[in-house]
């Protein structure tokens, strides 16, 4: 199975002068599911090139073991040197998707046509995508063939506002992930603040926060093997 990987490559925290970028364990976590279940990893992003860490993400305190695996795998160092541009790929390429969030995407691929019209591809040809934390809120412009919002109507998770307020971010963030979603008219769900929590409607999974990007890998796998049957 061939995974692509789409991550942010905007670097700064709105006004703050404040850093940010791709959480490093939503990258990881997934990064390792995939690599375990014998997959195929293909690593993107709107620049392409080294995206930029969330430096916040990898402070000792939100360290895992996947996160020093990570660090410590040369090849998958590499292939995060050297991700491709986003507007070189082909969701035709791919059995599926998977978006890590940290607060980069709501500023890039949340408005990136290329990711947009990606994941609109992804979704017409029958394929299985998924997003997690703040990355749910690339499917914002997301629109369904007959022109209506991907979420109108879906089961969907995401970065909540509560979790966004405890990180002190609900003024500095362009838009809430939770409130954006439930805007596009999704039935928008969720665990308490922390917690790992996943929803599936279709072929559409969404994870809450970076504790959910590894079950929201381990839900993708477990769908796309039953696709493939």
């Amino acid at each position: 199975m061939k995974v692509l990987m789409v991550i942010t490559s905007h670097d700064q925290l709105g006004d703050t002068g404040r850093k940010t970028g791709f959480w490093l364990e939503e990258l990881a976590a997934p990064y390792y599911r995939f690599r375990d279940a014998g997959w195929d990893v293909t690593l993107a992003s709107p620049r392409g090139g080294r995206p930029p860490l969330d430096p916040k993400s990898n402070e000792p305190d939100f360290q895992t073991d996947l996160t020093r695996r990570f660090e410590a795998d040369a090849d998958a160092e590499a292939q995060l040197d050297t991700t491709l541009r986003l507007d070189s790929v082909s969701a035709d390429d791919f059995d599926t998707v998977f978006y890590p969030g940290g607060h980069g995407p709501m500023w890039d691929l949340a408005e990136d046509p290329t990711s947009i019209a990606l994941i609109e591809q992804v979704v017409r040809s029958g394929k299985a995508i998924a997003l997690v934390c703040h990355a749910p809120g690339a499917l914002r412009h997301v629109k369904t063939p007959e022109g209506t919002p991907l979420v109108a109507g879906r089961k969907v998770t995401g970065f909540t506002d509560t979790e966004e307020e405890a990180v002190g971010l609900t003024k500095v963030v362009p838009f809430l992930v939770e409130d954006e979603l439930v805007a596009k008219g999704a039935h928008f769900s969720k665990a308490d603040d922390w917690q790992p929590y996943v929803v599936t409607d279709g072929r559409l999974v969404t994870g809450q926060n970076p504790a959910s990007s590894g079950p929201a890998a381990d839900k993708l796998i477990s769908l796309v093997q039953k696709i493939d049957k």
